[in-house]
């Protein structure tokens, strides 16, 4: 059991007005898009469409769902920590992906887990899977819930006496903080807000701001090598990663805290992004930052996307290291309410420091983006006073101008990804990453081949991309897909696209996925993807740790 808070706030939190999470669509039901708000969207979409889209679906209420009975019972000394509560399974059932919040929508839980339970602390995660391998149960770490690939859902076939969600956000506190060399041990259940609840009276951070923020978790971030909101540098959370700690059925292990090491292969690589496959990540050392005290944002306009791709190369190749480098193509900014470049693109741009002003660095990368067409609208949007920042879900470039706008945006997409679900509109992305010659031949053949697969399967639709990260060697492309769906066989048309788009990533010399992980949506590609040596060499890992199988079936390896 981790020891007691020492020079860490413990997991009691200030009181906050109470919300409620949503069990059938992301984050929380008092933040959902409203009626009306559903319906002028709708009609927004039909005008860009060009045909009329259906009125929008009610959800089905959970008093209607209709839930097979647990199939197994927990033993007497695990009950407490067990529940079989209807809202509790449902919740559990599917991650957040569009494929997910469809058949949330409509009630279509067939699989959900038998029993999700609530460990404590470590010793409770070692006896559930205990009793998981020693009864064929099926153990499914769960985090947040936020996954958008199927990484967390029951659905694991006809072999198991039944399934165990084990729901980790119970293991929420920053345990121990090492103020010198400027890291923290944390329990892996910790949502992003709790844990830099934590984190900020000793004036640090972690610094990683997935999308998912709110509601996921430090262990969810670890088990699938989550990337972050800024753009270069610490992009995913494996470069915060300092040691881990992981409970398997085989036993737990732990590796040594070090700033680097050339001891072998290293341990943690074998966990990291082992999507609950492995064993339970319980608690690692993160690798922290000093809060920011100086920002600088600004939004950069390009006369199209290979423009602002080359700043962005520039940009990422001179050694600034902005925190914020996403570059908008024409749709993705008309998307983003007020950011609309006309028929360029946009650059959202941004700088912080805890150390130093940033209004250098800025001046020098928008003589980079000058060089390459880039004009500036409007004046850089600064925060130079010296006094610390109050932190925000993400705001690495502050709040005003360009960068918030967009970000405000961003943080809302969930919440109107689930009213265009109600509608019948078809809405999937899908990221990948490419060496930067790569990037202007992927592109052109990843659009054409899923506007192609959107004529054929929906008779219209629309494709946009930004740029999520940039490296000095290639960028992480992001791609939108919005297209009218026919009610009743969404599932089956997105499941074509989201083949089609795959596939042309694939064949374009692109990765699979660059953060959003593999779960069971990209397993087909991701074997194709990896080496054949190495997915033996996975296998066999899985064989030592998991000699049952127990972990996540169907997610890795087989």
């Amino acid at each position: 059991m981790p020891a007691a808070p020492s020079d860490a706030t413990s997991g009691d939190h200030a009181a906050a007005p109470p919300r409620t999470r949503s069990w059938q669509a992301w984050g929380w039901e008092e933040s959902a898009a409203t009626d009306e708000q559903t319906g002028r969207l709708g009609a927004a979409l039909a005008g860009r469409f060009g045909i009329g889209l259906p009125t929008a679906e009610t959800p089905v209420p959970l008093g209607s769902v209709e839930l097979r009975a647990p199939r197994v019972d927990p033993p007497a000394t695990l009950a407490h920590l067990c529940s079989t509560d209807r809202r509790d399974r449902a919740a559990h059932t599917y991650g957040r992906s569009y494929r997910d919040v469809v058949r949330l929508l409509r009630g279509d839980l067939p699989h959900p887990p038998d029993v999700v339970a609530h460990p404590a602390d470590e010793a409770d995660v070692v006896a559930l899977l205990d009793w998981c391998a020693s009864a064929g149960i099926a153990a499914i770490p769960f985090g947040g819930g936020s996954s958008v690939v199927g990484g967390v859902e029951a659905d694991v076939g006809d072999d198991w006496a039944g399934v165990v969600s084990l729901d980790l956000t119970r293991m929420d506190r920053v345990v121990e903080i090492d103020r010198v060399s400027r890291a923290a041990r944390i329990q892996a259940g910790a949502l992003g807000p709790v844990l830099e609840a934590q984190l900020r009276p000793h004036g640090l951070t972690l610094r990683h701001y997935p999308q998912s923020f709110e509601f996921s978790t430090l262990g969810g971030w670890l088990a699938t090598r989550a990337g972050g909101h800024f753009a270069t540098v610490y992009t995913h959370i494996d470069d915060l990663c300092e040691s881990l700690r992981v409970v398997t059925p085989s036993g737990t292990a732990e590796s040594r805290r070090l700033p680097g090491s050339g001891a072998g292969p290293s341990p943690d690589r074998l966990f990291l992004g082992s999507e609950g496959a492995l064993g339970v990540i319980t608690e690692a050392w993160m690798r922290l930052q000093d809060r920011p005290r100086w920002k600088t944002s600004a939004g950069v306009e390009f006369p199209d996307l290979g423009a602002g791709a080359d700043a962005v190369r520039a940009l990422a190749q001179s050694g600034l290291f902005p925190v914020n480098c996403r570059l908008l193509d024409a749709g993705e900014a008309m998307l983003s309410a007020t950011l609309s470049p006309g028929a360029g693109a946009l650059l959202v741009l941004g700088f912080e420091s805890a150390d130093h002003p940033v209004g250098a660095a800025m001046d020098r990368a928008l003589e980079l983006c000058r060089d390459h067409a880039g004009t500036l609208p409007t004046a850089p949007s600064s925060t130079d006073s010296g006094v610390p920042a109050a932190a925000g879900t993400g705001g690495a470039a502050g709040r005003d101008g360009a960068a918030g706008e967009w970000r405000n945006s961003f943080l809302r997409a969930p919440y109107t990804r689930d009213a265009l679900v109600r509608l019948g509109v078809i809405c999937e992305t899908f990221e990948t990453a490419c060496t930067w010659d790569r990037f202007a031949m992927l592109h052109a053949e990843v659009t054409a081949a899923v506007e192609d697969a959107l004529r054929r399967i929906c008779g219209a639709g629309w494709v946009t991309c930004r740029f999520t990260h940039a490296y000095p060697d290639g960028v992480a492309p992001y791609f939108s897909v919005l297209a009218p769906g026919r009610r009743g066989s969404e599932l089956s048309q997105w499941a074509e696209i989201k083949a089609a788009a795959s596939e042309a990533v694939l064949a374009a010399g692109g990765t699979i996925t660059h953060h959003h992980a593999v779960g069971r949506d990209h397993r087909p590609w991701y074997d194709r993807q990896r080496p054949d040596v190495f997915a033996a060499a996975l296998r066999a890992a899985k064989s030592a740790v998991d000699p049952a199988g127990i972990m996540n079936p169907g997610v890795l390896v087989d």
